[in-house]
């Protein structure tokens, strides 16, 4: 039995009143950039939120600004407006130690029009410099305003009230159909082993203007996040839930797609919010499971792109490469081969990365590799019984055995699987300190080459025992330290 969905409440006002801040306030962590200067915020971040036990999706939302529909934010606008679209109540904040200004009247006016429940929030409300601001909020004819300070979590119980008319309802049904459940024995936990496994959380990087947002826009099929001419309008990764039905089977598969911001190269970042934009591009690397690093066909590979696939290697993710904007590309099929050939020689590690052609304003390409994302997890995912792997191991040690610098053997005893996501192993042996690197990537290559890794990144660690002869009169011994390769 699925739970009744959540309710939706949105966020709006116009910039630098403290959305954000009272965003992450509610969903319990800093998830949304914030910043002095206004109009940090360019698309809509969804989160899950608590309040005194009352559950809910919060959206926080651009700035209202009074501009032309085609400029960028007039284009921030139309998002704010297409949010209202399924919610359930809306938080109106206005900044109480500023006083009403025209343009909030202009959102109140447009508000007062749309059907859905409308709480007035009037922030920055600490002490006696907001009063004002308060009183004269009631002008805005929204109703009583709550007065609330998002930064230091001052009047979160009168936040409380004032959305509990329009929401609670959900609450009293989730529980209802929590207790039907359990009366029934259907209550979540009962048979774990057909429990799911989770969404893939994929992860699209790239420099700016590669065309990631479009890309999420054509796979949603809607104008979900916020594009343009414009290079870096991205700031926040944006992580968003979607089902994809799979057109080699049929099957529906859900994803966690996570939109960032595009890395330019370090010394061209100089402006606060972008380091903090990249920043929380390279956490989203960090929490994902498989990375799309987007290339512009019109530009070719870049060394910055080099780096930023080191990086997700670095991090231990499963990385795939994706050529965007295809449809307009020159000399297509010499461009692919001359992109492979760079791909390998700059990303040696990992040779053999997988390497798409997509166009995110056609869709070609697009099923392709989500299908092949889905596989690649599976691979960073997998454990090779022991068995099969000391079998490998043999082999390979048959095959090319260690070299004996100074005319001393190298021993290597057995390997293990340490761990998984990414795939983890330790080889265990004596004089590792000597054995020479690239014997080490021979193992690796190997590894990935005859036990199903393919392109996912391996780490190797080397360890010895710390005293040889204990080692041999006890049968095992003490192993510590080691290298680690991958």
């Amino acid at each position: 039995m699925s739970a009744p969905a959540k309710p939706t409440v949105i966020i709006i006002g116009r910039p630098n009143v403290g959305k954000s801040t009272l965003f992450n306030r509610l969903v319990g962590k800093k998830l949304a950039l914030v910043d002095d200067q206004p109009g940090v915020t360019r698309d809509r971040r969804v989160g899950d939120a608590e309040l005194a036990g009352l559950k809910f999706d919060i959206v926080d939302t651009a700035g209202w600004e009074d501009e032309d529909a085609e400029s960028l934010p007039g284009r921030m606008r139309a998002q704010t407006e297409v949010s209202l679209e399924g919610a359930d109540a809306v938080l109106f904040v206005i900044d109480a130690r500023a006083g009403i200004t025209p343009l909030d009247e202009e959102i109140g006016r447009w508000l007062r029009t749309v059907d859905v429940p409308i709480v007035l929030v009037a922030n920055k409300a600490e002490g006696k410099a907001g009063d004002a601001g308060l009183y004269e909020s009631f002008s805005l004819g929204l109703g009583d305003p709550v007065p609330l300070s998002a930064e230091h979590g001052e009047g979160v119980a009168d936040l409380f009230e004032g959305l509990w008319p329009h929401i609670g309802h959900f609450e009293k049904e989730a529980e209802a159909a929590a207790a039907a459940a359990k009366e029934q024995g259907l209550d979540d936990g009962e048979d774990e082993e057909d429990v799911p496994l989770g969404p893939l959380k994929l992860a699209i990087v790239g420099r700016p203007n590669a065309g990631k947002s479009t890309l999420i826009n054509r796979l949603l099929g809607e104008d979900r996040l916020l594009t343009g001419p414009e290079a870096g309008i991205t700031r926040d990764s944006i992580a968003i839930d979607y089902t994809w039905t799979d057109p080699q089977t049929g099957e529906p598969r859900d994803i966690h797609l996570v939109d960032t911001a595009g890395m330019r190269k370090k010394r061209n970042v100089t402006e606060k919010l972008e380091k903090l934009s990249v920043a929380d591009a390279r956490r989203a690397v960090d929490f994902a499971e498989v990375v799309v690093l987007l290339l512009d066909a019109t530009q070719g590979l870049e060394h910055q792109d080099l780096k930023i696939a080191s990086h997700v290697l670095e991090e231990g993710r499963a990385l795939m490469i994706a050529i965007n904007k295809w449809d307009v590309a020159e000399n297509a099929s010499s461009l692919f081969n001359g992109i492979r050939g760079a791909l390998d020689d700059g990303l040696a590690q990992v040779r053999g990365l997988p390497l798409f052609a997509v166009s995110a304003k056609t869709g070609k390409g697009l099923d392709t590799m989500l299908h092949a994302a889905f596989e690649i997890r599976e691979s960073w995912s997998k454990r090779v019984p022991t068995a099969a792997l000391n079998r490998w191991f043999d082999d390979a040690m048959e095959a090319n055995p260690p070299p004996a610098p100074g005319g001393r053997r190298i021993k290597l005893r057995y390997i293990t699987q340490a761990g998984t996501r990414p795939p983890r192993f330790v080889v265990f042996g004596t004089r590792l300190d000597a054995l020479p690197k690239s014997y080490e990537r021979y193992l690796v290559n190997g590894i990935r080459a005859k036990l199903g890794f393919d392109a996912v990144p391996v780490r190797v660690v080397l360890k010895s025992p710390k005293n040889p002869y204990n080692a041999n009169k006890g049968g095992g011994g003490n192993y510590s330290g080691g290298s680690e390769r991958g």
